[in-house]
């Protein structure tokens, strides 16, 4: 089986490889290394092998692991891609560089209080359920823009991009289009969008990051996840 940093160097070339199909500038789209469930033991081998972004789906997880990693690598960059609660936003601001989850009034009052009393500036974006599932966290879309504007002119918040993860049972390519759409209503540069399979189709639609872990990882263990 192929190792960890064999297969990122892997999805680093495909992403190189879409960009050019998608005629874009080459390294215009950010790989984010989802290391959800893995340990710093799994983690370093990529590390050293130059990827710098990563991303983690709960708070509790990645203040296990990522203080000491960010200690001997202070230029990574830490996204938290899974849903905030707001008794967590304390830690959140503290340990995260970019929160992606953004979806509610309720996080957004919470994240820019904690901001404001810490003077973290992390980069923020605003998950969007394009699916419209009920189990699936993000605001939706037709509410997307104004909340947007709201968490500027209320909140204070410095919104720079929208996020969303489309239906495993539908073709993605309609869910990376409407997210396209909305960053042009919003007036927001990023967009997170796609996986491990697909983000290739989401760099034909105008992906500024994708989010890739069991590509570079393996398969997980939700079992011993903490």
């Amino acid at each position: 089986m192929a190792s960890a940093v064999e297969q990122f160097f892997t999805v680093k070339a495909k992403i190189a490889a879409a960009e050019r199909e998608a005629g874009r500038k080459a390294g215009a789209v950010t790989l984010v290394a989802v290391s959800k469930t893995f340990d710093a033991a799994d983690i370093r081998p990529v590390i050293d092998a130059g990827q710098r972004v990563f991303g983690e789906n709960r708070v509790q997880e990645a203040q296990a692991k990522w203080p000491t990693l960010k200690e001997d690598f202070p230029d990574i960059e830490l996204h938290l891609i899974g849903p905030l609660q707001s008794n967590k936003a304390k830690e959140a601001v503290a340990l995260f560089d970019v929160i992606e989850t953004v979806d509610r009034e309720k996080i957004a009052a919470e994240l820019a209080k904690e901001i404001a009393r810490q003077g973290q500036s992390p980069k923020l974006y605003v998950q969007v359920n394009t699916g419209s599932e009920p189990q699936k966290a993000g605001i939706e879309p037709r509410e997307a823009v104004a909340f947007v504007t709201r968490c500027r002119s209320v909140h204070g918040l410095a919104i720079e991009g929208l996020m969303c993860i489309p239906p495993v049972d539908e073709n993605p390519g309609p869910h990376f289009a409407l997210l396209e759409k909305l960053r042009t209503e919003a007036g927001v540069e990023k967009l997170s969008m796609g996986m491990s399979g697909d983000y290739e189709t989401a760099i034909a639609f105008g992906a500024t990051g994708v989010r890739v872990g069991s590509a570079i990882f393996g398969s997980r263990d939700y079992a011993t996840a903490s």
